[in-house]
């Protein structure tokens, strides 16, 4: 149950797809020649010579779609521009300066953020059904390769894509106020990375079991959107009822968001926004914070990956 594409009609899908098979099967063979020529004992090294190649191959056929399909990611990054600065710029005279400690668009600025990295994460998840209804995961899966590897290839890829759109949308820091700073920009992006691992995992993890995309659809509605909404991208979560903050507490999205924040303060305190999720009417470490979005992540791929490696 691999995330990997359906072949677009155009050819470029096509070629991609059999690039990594074919690389795969090049590994195989690889694998056989050194195996013949060492003992059992030493097979692990080539083994995972090969299991590394057919990862570095469908990562970078994920990387060669996102080059190809310019027009479908402008519209991607076009949504979180919009609400930026239509949304920003319309609630920006509602909400209150004092409650937020930022100008408005400052503040939605990681959730926007957020948002631009939500999107091709489920995507994985979407290619996922998408290549067992067409056929393409059966053919991938005679590759002489692990599925685990086939399942961590397509959540690297997935993490890489949605991180470099992500980082697209930095040139609109000095747009919302915070400074272009590289110090700043590399924090973000440790801490889209996080976020996006977090996303791709979870994506898998909802697609694995499914057939249909039409369910995967209504998942998100009941899943996705509530997880976006609650992870204090859009208004503070302290102004939230009590029951309604435990629940952002056990929001990985939450804690995607107050990373990339708390990453603002670090370099423009003067820009640092209210706080995020609490614990006891304390805010948690920032290493704490991003260490459970890295759990979560791996917590969401590991049962991908169990359910992943049952037979069909």
């Amino acid at each position: 149950m691999s995330t990997l594409a359906r072949p677009e009609p155009d050819g470029a899908g096509a070629g991609t797809a059999t690039g990594a098979r074919a690389e795969a099967r090049a590994g195989a063979g690889a694998e056989a020649r050194a195996g013949a020529d060492v003992g059992g004992g030493t097979e692990a090294l080539p083994r995972l010579r090969h299991e590394l190649r057919a990862l570095h191959g469908l990562v970078h056929r994920d990387l060669l779609r996102l080059a190809r399909q310019r027009t479908p990611t402008a519209l991607m990054l076009l949504h979180p521009v919009l609400y930026l600065f239509i949304l920003g710029g319309g609630l920006a005279a509602l909400v209150p300066t004092a409650s937020l400690g930022v100008g408005y668009r400052t503040y939605l600025f990681p959730g926007m953020l957020m948002m631009t990295v939500q999107t091709p994460a489920i995507m994985v998840g979407i290619r996922l059904i998408t290549d067992r209804q067409s056929g393409y995961l059966r053919e991938l899966l005679m590759a002489p390769v692990g599925r685990a590897t086939l399942l961590l290839g397509s959540c690297a890829g997935g993490t890489l894509v949605a991180t470099v759109q992500g980082a697209v949308l930095l040139a609109l820091a000095g747009a919302v106020g915070l400074p272009y700073d590289p110090v700043l920009f590399a924090l973000l992006l440790g801490g889209m990375l996080l976020a996006s691992f977090a996303l791709t995992a979870l994506s898998l993890a909802l697609a694995v079991g499914l057939s249909r995309p039409e369910t995967f659809h209504t998942l998100l509605g009941l899943v996705m959107m509530p997880l976006l909404f609650l992870s204090g991208g859009f208004f503070p979560l302290a102004s939230l009822p009590g029951w309604v903050q435990h629940l952002a507490a056990a929001n990985p999205l939450a804690y995607g968001v107050d990373v990339l924040r708390r990453a603002i303060a670090l370099r423009a305190p003067e820009q640092a926004a209210a706080g995020g999720v609490e614990w006891a009417g304390r805010q948690p470490p920032l290493p704490l914070e991003a260490g459970l979005l890295l759990a979560s992540g791996a917590l969401a791929l590991l049962w991908a990956a169990r359910r992943f490696s049952r037979p069909e």
